[in-house]
């Protein structure tokens, strides 16, 4: 206990006895204040004016238990982050309607987890604007009569469309997310958007066989390649025996598929970015 007096008299302390009782001798009349601290609990204060000749009895003090404010930093995980990158990327689609999920204008996105690999595959084969692009295909197929075998009227509409859907998620989940999880590497195109024209188009051109890793180094593409290659063998399961593709066909349609990745490239990084929606305000990967 603390024990003080505004005419500047000496301040005097004393301790309370195990009972809490405590008492101080010899103090001149007046205003008086008191101070009561004790570990663990809040500062108590009392105030009174003390006569001459008189015993004051303090009125009865409780201590309140001290709380301390603790700041907690609540720092999100890198599965968080990339969450919220991969929402942001599920906004971007040309002229407000063709899905544009498979690009990162931040060239500092973070790695995706195998889950988050097999969700944007999923979300973007079942997008409504991919069935639409699946009919479309299957009717070009029919008029030109690709695939005879498939026959014609609305059985062969059928097959083709069943054929081209399967195509499609054959190509996405196997480039895009099960070679991607297993060799740890981004299905994503970075885009670039500085720099010379000269050196975007080739940095375009050299994402179609390179890619960037889950370590955030760059190396060779095996997803692209090897599912372009994969998708291809898959197909022969299903086209009719007349239109299956041999080894060397594939193989063929393999290289055919990395000039195709190299042309989409380009335009994702010339043309494609002016006509999405929804672009995250992000700076442009760094030469």
């Amino acid at each position: 206990m603390r024990l003080s007096r505004e005419d500047q008299s000496p301040v005097q302390e004393v301790r309370s006895a195990d009972d809490g009782q405590f008492s101080f001798a010899n103090v001149a009349p007046g205003p008086f204040q008191l101070t009561i601290t004790s570990v663990g609990f809040a500062t108590q204060g009392s105030d009174g004016i003390l006569r001459p000749g008189e015993s004051y009895t303090v009125p009865q003090i409780a201590m309140a238990l001290a709380t301390a404010v603790t700041e907690v930093r609540v720092v999100p995980t890198r599965i968080e982050v990339a969450e919220d990158q991969i929402k942001a990327q599920e906004k971007q689609r040309v002229l407000g309607v063709v899905p544009n999920f498979y690009v990162s204008y931040d060239h500092h996105a973070v790695a995706l987890s195998a889950k988050q690999k097999f969700e944007l595959a999923w979300k973007t084969t079942v997008d409504p604007v991919s069935f639409g692009v699946t009919g479309a295909i299957a009717g070009i197929q029919q008029a030109q009569n690709d695939f005879s075998g498939y026959g014609q009227g609305a059985q062969g509409y059928g097959k083709r469309y069943g054929a081209s859907y399967a195509n499609f998620i054959a190509s996405t989940y196997i480039g895009g997310a099960i070679l991607p999880s297993l060799l740890k590497q981004d299905p994503r195109y970075f885009y670039k958007g500085s720099g010379s024209k000269r050196s975007r188009m080739l940095y375009a051109i050299a994402n179609s066989v390179i890619c960037k890793g889950d370590n955030g180094h760059w190396q060779a593409n095996y997803s692209n390649i090897v599912g372009s290659l994969a998708a291809g063998g898959i197909s022969n399961l299903y086209y009719p025996a007349d239109s299956r593709e041999g080894a060397e066909l594939t193989f063929e349609n393999g290289l055919i598929g990395i000039g195709e990745s190299a042309a989409v490239n380009l335009l994702q990084e010339f043309v494609i970015r002016k006509l999405t929606r929804n672009v995250p305000a992000q700076e442009p990967a760094k030469p």
